[in-house]
């Protein structure tokens, strides 16, 4: 099973839409794909169209140890299945504060499960027991990123975070995508960010860091209408608008992942001593 998280600190560029319609169109293609909503504010949960699960289950009670995911798991489409938040996932920071073990509660029910070729993991935008559960548990992160100089800034921090974690937890986490969302293709901000990104990345592929051999997507996930309307009906952009610049980019990039699956694994980062 592959490992994903879909993280980014900065809200608005694009996280949750890229973890839900990037998952439902990897389903298309065959592959089963459960997704994982880790914020309480639930948008990911939302935006397929569920609530919490009949049982009034979701991803808090596996946190809280209630449940197990095969409780809170609901089918949503033909390969996709869904683990729900809920506001109640807020109340976990501080519940888990003196837990022994806290950072592995999500890996440890994840080890597990043998039933789906993608987990894919919509993270909150803030560094807490939630974000560091899905860096313990998954092997890859994507990085979704709207391409401005204010966000370059951001992801030299994120990309500190995620060495920590890497050093500390997951020797395995390793940065393998970047995302360019919200783009403009004719303006020339875009192109002198990706220019700076793709100079940024390739200045450290000699470097021992778990972001050290990152890729940024060719597809590139274009302003649309339509991904901004397809939430609200609870459906991803496959769904809700076939047809649409939206849907044609997550199947792009979709295909893209898929390749990339098939590549050779990346080096770990050596631990600390």
């Amino acid at each position: 099973m592959r490992r994903i998280a879909v993280l980014n600190q900065k809200g608005g560029v694009g996280k949750t839409a890229t973890a839900v319609n990037l998952s439902a169109a990897l389903a298309q293609e065959g592959q089963r794909v459960c997704v994982f909503d880790l914020d309480p504010q639930a948008h990911a949960t939302l935006h397929l169209g569920t609530e919490p699960s009949h049982d009034g289950l979701s991803i808090y009670d596996v946190f809280s140890g209630t449940a197990a995911l095969g409780n809170v798991r609901q089918h949503v489409s033909d390969n996709l299945s869904l683990v729900g938040s809920h506001i109640n996932l807020a109340a976990a920071e501080m519940e888990l504060a003196g837990m022994v073990g806290r950072e592995v509660i999500l890996r440890d029910h994840l080890d597990q499960e043998s039933d789906y070729d993608y987990a894919i993991m919509d993270c909150p935008p803030s560094l807490g027991v939630l974000t560091l559960n899905a860096l313990t548990a998954v092997e890859e992160v994507f990085i979704p990123l709207q391409p401005h100089f204010l966000a370059l800034h951001g992801l030299s921090k994120l990309l500190e975070t995620i060495t920590l974690v890497a050093r500390r937890l997951n020797p395995k986490l390793r940065v393998s995508g970047i995302v360019l969302c919200l783009y403009d293709s004719g303006t020339r901000l875009a192109a002198e960010v990706t220019e700076d990104l793709t100079s940024f990345l390739e200045n450290s592929r000699e470097l021992d860091t778990p972001w050290s051999h990152a890729q940024i997507f060719e597809t590139r996930i274009r302003r649309n209408i339509r991904l901004a309307e397809a939430p609200s009906f609870g459906q991803a952009i496959c769904q809700y608008a076939p047809e649409s610049s939206g849907a044609h980019d997550y199947a792009a990039l979709a295909e893209e992942v898929l390749v990339q699956a098939q590549q050779p694994a990346m080096p770990t980062v050596t631990a600390s001593p």
